[in-house]
């Protein structure tokens, strides 16, 4: 049979794994789909730089237009990143009745609505495995593995940068910028490192990862997102005296009254925790299904071939369904046009979780008093208090305490009455608790 042709655009660390990938497994792709996947050209921004896969037989040019236009394309591959430089790019290959496979999270997550629709209008599909969890194929067990059960909460690891700085500072006492200089170091963390120490990255994802979950439009802008810098070695000591680890997890669930949470942010887990485990720069995903219970996936979140598995695997399902009417394709975000809903966004305020407190006073006689009296004015008990012995030559101590389970908006209330205590001398720290599912 005629190969399917396929064009990339960008040629980068997923690029190159993308053409190592599809050539190392050439034979064992074709008995899959029974026809070969074959790339014919590449755009690139330069040509003569060296590449590092075998581009032999390949058309390279840097004219990305044109191969999303060129008729003798089947399927295009959008590799370029950034969100104003790529939708042109996956709007004039939609547009020419091209399926798109794309590892583009930012775009998805902030303009993927409008391109779902577009895809939808012309026919053909856009697939975004790669753009989630690296080599994990959270998106496929979301949209058809689990697609018999409700979800009742995603909890995940998706940004190894982060997780590799937290493990660090747990494991060699680190504090956040010595952890963050050796992931810089290692070429882990981007020199501007924003993205993902901040929570971004995560938070692209899990926008996608809540309308798969969920059947709800893509809704970036809705999410609740901390990053990691507020995060201190003390917090990873006291956690861990505790029987925690601390994780930067991005999480969505059923809120009340028909809503759904979706934040990213810092969170205490039980060391007990298939999560807690999760070391370096690897992802995980934790999703409990209501038939099925807790499942979990595991693997690199990212590189280059990881990420090209993820392409490869979306171009063998674009490839099987070629040609074929849509109403016989699985829908982009798992839900049919006409099952999609939009619910009510439910605001961090309305979070109900247990809380980690960390509070700087006076070693002085009557602070626990006034701290439990604020705390139980808002209705917050305590599962546990600790009281750290003063540093030689200082005068303050650390406070830690573990709350049952509470509104968000009533811890915030209290920690800001706390902070006004004359008792009470810097600023008070804040992370959620996350029970999530344990091996």
């Amino acid at each position: 049979m005629e190969p399917v042709r396929i064009g990339i655009l960008g040629l980068g660390t997923v690029g190159g794994g993308t053409v190592a990938l599809l050539r190392r497994n050439a034979e064992s792709l074709r008995r899959r789909l029974g026809r070969p996947l074959e790339v014919t050209r590449v755009a690139v921004q330069d040509p003569d730089k060296p590449r590092p896969a075998d581009l032999s037989g390949i058309d390279l040019t840097t004219d990305a237009e044109g191969v999303c236009t060129d008729p003798d394309i089947d399927i295009v591959v959008e590799l370029v990143g950034g969100v104003d430089n790529a939708e042109p790019l996956v709007r004039a290959a939609l547009g020419h009745g091209k399926p798109v496979v794309t590892a583009n999270k930012a775009l998805l997550a902030e303009r993927g609505n409008e391109l779902f629709r577009f895809a939808g209008e012309k026919g053909v599909d856009l697939a975004f495995e790669a753009a989630v969890a690296g080599g994990i194929p959270i998106i496929k067990a979301l949209r058809e593995g689990l697609a018999g059960n409700r979800i009742q909460s995603v909890h995940a690891i998706a940004n190894g940068t982060a997780n590799y700085i937290l493990s660090r500072m747990r494991t060699q006492g680190l504090e956040f910028e010595e952890a963050l200089a050796e992931a810089q170091d290692l070429g882990y963390a981007e020199a501007d490192p924003t993205f993902d120490v901040d929570g971004i990255d995560a938070a692209h994802k899990l926008a996608l990862v809540a309308a798969v979950a969920f059947g709800t439009p893509i809704n970036y802008d809705a999410l609740h997102m901390e990053g990691i810098r507020a995060v201190t070695g003390e917090d990873i000591q006291f956690a861990a005296e505790m029987g925690y680890r601390i994780k930067l997890l991005a999480i969505t669930r059923p809120a009340v009254d028909d809503g759904v949470e979706i934040r990213v942010h810092p969170a205490l887990v039980p060391e007990s925790a298939m999560l807690a485990g999760v070391e370096g720069v690897f992802n995980a995903v934790e999703v409990v299904g209501d038939a099925v219970g807790p499942t979990l996936y595991y693997g690199p979140g990212a590189g280059a071939e990881p990420t090209a598995s993820a392409v490869v695997g979306d171009l063998v399902d674009v490839a099987r369904t070629l040609g074929a009417p849509p109403e016989y394709r699985v829908p982009y975000l798992g839900f049919h046009a006409e099952g999609m809903r939009e619910p009510r966004w439910a605001p961090i305020e309305e979070v109900e979780t247990e809380y980690y407190l960390r509070l700087q006073a006076k070693d002085q006689p009557g602070v626990l008093a006034q701290v439990t009296r604020i705390l139980a004015e808002e209705g917050i008990s305590i599962e546990a208090i600790r009281q750290k012995e003063p540093l030689p030559g200082e005068e303050d101590v650390p406070v830690v305490l573990l709350t049952h389970t509470t509104r968000e908006r009533a811890i915030r209330k209290a920690l800001a009455a706390i902070d006004r205590l004359d008792v009470i001398t810097g600023p008070s720290q804040m992370i959620r608790l996350e029970e999530v599912g344990t091996g």
